[in-house]
């Protein structure tokens, strides 16, 4: 009998890591779905802004895996509300801190950012 009790509780564990596995994926698609539907939903804004700062974040990169890497940009509005958008790192690179410009995005989700050219004092 002492057999059977090991084997039923290694079976109730890996049962519950399935179920602590499935329940994470699940629920991160269920949060990057309703996510989306969100920014669907949030009209498309151009405003004039400001690039604050930005950041990367790279994941991954050891031993045979290969590595991500995730960019953002803080940006600040004229009413001086900050939002951190995440890019692509083609936009990320042409980004530098202080531009001003146009930036067009839909609730969380980064369209473009148009620079304007400075007035030269002369």
């Amino acid at each position: 009998m002492v057999g059977f009790d090991e084997f039923s509780s290694g079976h109730t564990f890996i049962s519950m890591m399935f179920f602590i596995v499935f329940g994470i994926i699940a629920f991160s698609i269920i949060k990057s779905t309703l996510q989306w539907s969100k920014n669907n939903n949030e009209p498309s804004l151009t405003v004039p802004a400001k690039v604050v700062t930005k950041r990367s974040n790279t994941r991954g990169g050891s031993g045979n895996s290969s590595a991500h890497t995730s960019y953002y940009v803080t940006f600040e509005v004229q009413s001086g509300d900050r939002l951190e958008l995440k890019m692509n790192g083609r936009d990320y690179g042409q980004l530098v801190d202080g531009d001003f410009g146009l930036l067009s995005f839909q609730g969380t989700r980064y369209h473009t950012f148009e620079r304007q050219k400075k007035e030269s004092s002369v």
